[in-house]
């Protein structure tokens, strides 16, 4: 589902040329066009290329990946990194012991309003940020079957918390259901606490007839909210008129102040990524000098692996009942 995207996408982006397609199942959206539709990923490597995309179920994201790093090519694989830590925990070693590009497709990083979201928090407009909660429901898409809402969903989350707030998290406590008759689990309420003290919260679930994916982040001077579905990007301002309320007035909290939606540039998210793919390959040839924007770089297959650790101490979370805290150094 996600491959036809970026066949599309790498044949759009300058600096890439799609030279070949590999997919055991076929091609029934008909990305290939017309190349030859390969059926492993040992015919993919033996076409010569470069660099490679793995958009395969997350379970063969180990398989296809350690194969294409044995076979020293640089590799964009769709999140989540691995179906489970140890497996993603082998892809990191895979390629960094190879000094191979390895990166992991978390598109909502490279989501307009988050870019310029992240952007504004590193300028400190909102001063210091105190909380990040985050919803994304809708759906169930008949494309999973591999995994529950966490791990596909919800990693999206976990990694644009951490990547917004620039820090790991310390620890989560989380709550699931299972309403659709499946192993894994369809809705998430979680929360978390980061290890610079900014607190989140994340609802998540397939559960839900309106799609819904928003991101806030609340701190000093007022609130962001970032709708991706949109990428528009609005920023809620504290208030500065006092009030003759007395009731109110003694109240230490804040007030209403301006609204102001943001105008930003909006370019295709995929784009983004696969640009950023791109700079990441050509400056570890050595053949690009000036590094992308701090906000603009890959997520990088470690970053990938801390989002998947998080994951699993949330289903840790709740099949245990109680909050898992994370390792520091992990």
């Amino acid at each position: 589902m996600m491959g036809r995207h970026h066949a599309r996408v790498l044949r759009e982006t300058p600096g890439f040329q799609l030279v070949a397609v590999a997919d055991a199942y076929g091609d029934p959206h008909g990305a290939a066009g017309p190349l030859p539709v390969l059926g492993s990923v040992q015919e993919l490597i033996a076409e010569g290329i470069d660099v490679a995309v793995c958009a395969v179920p997350t379970g063969l994201h180990e398989e296809v990946g350690l194969a294409l790093a044995d076979a020293g090519i640089h590799t964009l694989v769709e999140k989540p990194i691995a179906a489970s830590v140890e497996a993603g925990l082998r892809l990191v070693e895979a390629f960094e012991s190879r000094g191979l590009v390895g990166a992991v497709g978390h598109i909502e990083r490279y989501n307009p309003a988050l870019q310029s979201l992240r952007a504004r928090l590193a300028a400190g407009d909102l001063g210091r940020v105190y909380q990040i909660a985050t919803r994304r429901q809708g759906p169930f898409p008949a494309r999973i079957a591999d995994v529950g809402v966490i791990k596909d969903l919800g990693t999206h989350d976990i990694d644009l918390s951490a990547w917004l707030a620039q820090s790991t998290y310390e620890s989560v406590d989380a709550r699931t259901t299972f309403q659709s008759g499946r192993e894994h689990e369809d809705m998430v309420a979680a929360t978390g606490r980061l290890a610079n003290g900014i607190i989140t919260s994340h609802l998540v679930n397939w559960l839900s007839p309106m799609k819904e994916r928003v991101t806030v982040v609340t701190g000093e001077k007022g609130a962001f909210v970032a709708d991706t579905l949109t990428a528009d990007l609005t920023l809620f301002e504290n208030g500065t008129v006092t009030t003759q309320w007395d009731s109110v007035a003694n109240f230490r909290g804040v007030s209403e102040g301006n609204v102001t939606r943001l105008a930003i540039a909006k370019p295709e998210p995929l784009r983004v990524e696969h640009e950023a793919f791109r700079d990441a390959v050509l400056a570890a040839r050595g053949q690009l000098q000036s590094a992308a924007a701090p906000h603009v770089g890959v997520v990088s297959m470690r970053e990938g692996l801390q989002t998947l650790r998080v994951a699993e101490a949330m289903i840790a979370s709740a099949r245990e009942g109680r909050t898992v805290r994370l390792d520091a150094g992990s």
